[in-house]
């Protein structure tokens, strides 16, 4: 192992990948490589020619003048009418021409900067760059000593802490197990307050009714210390708007788009489209309807609001037709995300895809789906990286050695991503003329200087030899896993805060608890 703990003081000078190493503001430190905005260097990959994607587009278009989708929310339907769609009161089916669609989706922004209440955390959406957001929305938790139970506020807060710690986590993506045992009126009170002074990187707010949006709106504003007109100017949290697939677009996420939206805060919109269940059996055919349904939620935000940062976000796979249950880090996944990644440059909007699995525990088909998840990711340009660390289950349990095993692969990846150093000294000729035929470089002095930096360390990987190996216990990935997230957690110190922000923000979420929060029924 090479995951040696290491305090500020003896941390080296960079970390293992350049970028600046030590004492992080909220934790004790460990070695680990330093925060930073990643960038996706390499070309995205084109699945299909221009010709089969504007096929693919013209499909949805279609689909969305000649059937239309069905849309909940009566103020929603308002704006539709208002700006020109084609509403049906007594169907609540909108009908839009491909004209209208396209003029209002031309105005979403290609790239935005999203703030976290520390701005050494701030980071950019859209372009080549990536962000990396922590499992999220799973009712189950699970570790290797006590099983699998229901979410509750413990695991909430230790998932929480642990993606404060690991600079390669750089937001929060939802609640990475859902708390039921804080009663649900007052549930995103209290996991907000928990996220933004537990962690001080951007954060999402789930869209689950009109009080939900905006308490977390104002929980957002008060922990960046700015203005009303100054947030709403600057994006400094995001929510998912999930389609009710096939097709519907239900009361809460139209309430959250609008919600959103007029504050200046980023709407990412993906459907949920599983091939055979939700949408058509074929890929192209679930993608179709994935677009139609991006489209017309994606031009609702623009007319509410011209010029809302969104996202279009892809979550379609295929489903196992024997059983019904979702697949995920299928080639048939893989494939709907280069694909919608290719329909979102063609619409130039940032783009959301995930880093899933099907898996039921922690083992090579949980390893070698999310390899695959991943791989869909960077193919296919992705921007915002969904459920990236702790998914299990196909999103019904997070996992704590599957979080810390994420983390390893996520590091990785951003690794492959860090361009070659091409210098002078790294081409090493003068290296390879001191060593001279049939020596070795171990002990060369252009290898003694970068031992510790030559190539990417693991934290979970054991690279050593079967006897060193089975000397140490033979343990497994899982055993180190299991190991780190408990060291981890010990090391915790929250990020600073305010004392006068800190007051403000449990002043105004104690109030609302008093007021009983937000209705559970929609």
């Amino acid at each position: 192992m090479t995951d040696d703990l290491a305090t500020a003081d003896t941390l080296p000078g960079r970390s293992r990948r350049g970028g600046r190493a030590g004492k992080r503001s909220g934790s004790s430190s460990f070695e680990q490589p330093a925060f930073r905005q990643l960038v996706n260097p390499f070309e995205p990959t084109r699945i299909v020619s221009e010709d089969e994607l504007e096929a693919i587009h013209n499909a949805s278009l279609t689909v969305l003048k000649d059937i239309g989708v069905e849309v909940l929310h009566d103020e929603a339907r308002a704006i539709m009418k208002a700006h020109g769609a084609d509403v049906r009161e007594d169907t609540h089916r909108v009908h839009f021409d491909p004209a209208l669609v396209l003029d209002f989706v031309a105005h979403c922004p290609s790239e935005f900067d999203v703030h976290a209440r520390n701005p050494a955390h701030n980071l950019r959406m859209g372009g080549r760059n990536i962000i990396v957001a922590e499992m999220a929305s799973a009712p189950n938790c699970s570790d290797v000593d006590r099983g699998r139970r229901p979410g509750n506020q413990e695991d909430f807060r230790n998932f929480v802490k642990l993606s404060q710690m690991h600079n390669i986590v750089q937001c929060q993506g939802g609640y990475p197990v859902e708390p039921v045992d804080i009663h649900a009126g007052i549930r995103h009170l209290e996991c907000l307050r928990d996220i933004v002074t537990l962690t001080d990187k951007a954060f999402h707010i789930y869209s689950l009714g009109k009080e939900r949006n905006l308490d977390g709106i104002e929980i957002a504003r008060i922990a960046r210390g700015v203005s009303r007109e100054q947030f709403e100017n600057e994006v400094s949290c995001f929510t998912i708007i999930n389609t009710n697939s096939p097709l519907k677009l239900d009361i809460p996420m139209m309430e959250g788009i609008i919600q959103m939206a007029r504050h200046g805060q980023a709407v990412i919109v993906t459907p949920f489209t599983l091939a055979g269940a939700m949408a058509p059996v074929t890929v192209a055919g679930a993608v179709v309807q994935q677009n139609a349904e991006a489209l017309a939620a994606l031009a609702f935000a623009q007319m509410v609001r011209k010029g809302a940062p969104v996202g279009y976000g892809g979550f379609t796979s295929n489903v196992d037709m024997r059983s019904g249950a979702p697949a995920f880090g299928t080639p048939e996944y893989m494939k709907a995300q280069l694909l919608g990644g290719q329909l979102a440059r063609r619409y130039a909007i940032p783009y959301r895809s995930s880093n899933v699995c099907a898996a039921n525990t922690v083992d090579a088909q949980a390893a070698y789906e999310s390899v695959f998840s991943l791989w869909g990711c960077v193919q296919g340009g992705a921007n915002l990286i969904k459920h990236a660390a702790g998914w299990l289950e196909g999103g019904l349990c997070c996992s704590y050695e599957k979080m810390m095993l994420d983390i390893d692969l996520l590091q990785m990846m951003a690794e492959f991503l860090t361009p070659l150093d091409l210098s002078e000294d790294a081409l090493g000729v003068e290296a390879i003329r001191e060593v001279g035929p049939g020596g070795h470089f171990f002990g060369s002095p252009h290898t003694q200087a970068r031992y510790k930096t030559a190539f990417y360390a693991p934290i979970i990987s054991d690279w050593r030899n079967y006897e060193s190996w089975a000397q140490a216990g033979s343990p497994t990935s899982i055993d180190h896993a299991n190991r780190l997230w408990k060291e981890r957690l010990a090391m915790y110190e929250p990020p600073p805060m305010d004392e006068a922000i800190r007051e403000e923000l449990d002043a105004f979420v104690e109030r609302r608890i008093r007021e009983g929060g937000a209705p559970t029924d929609f």
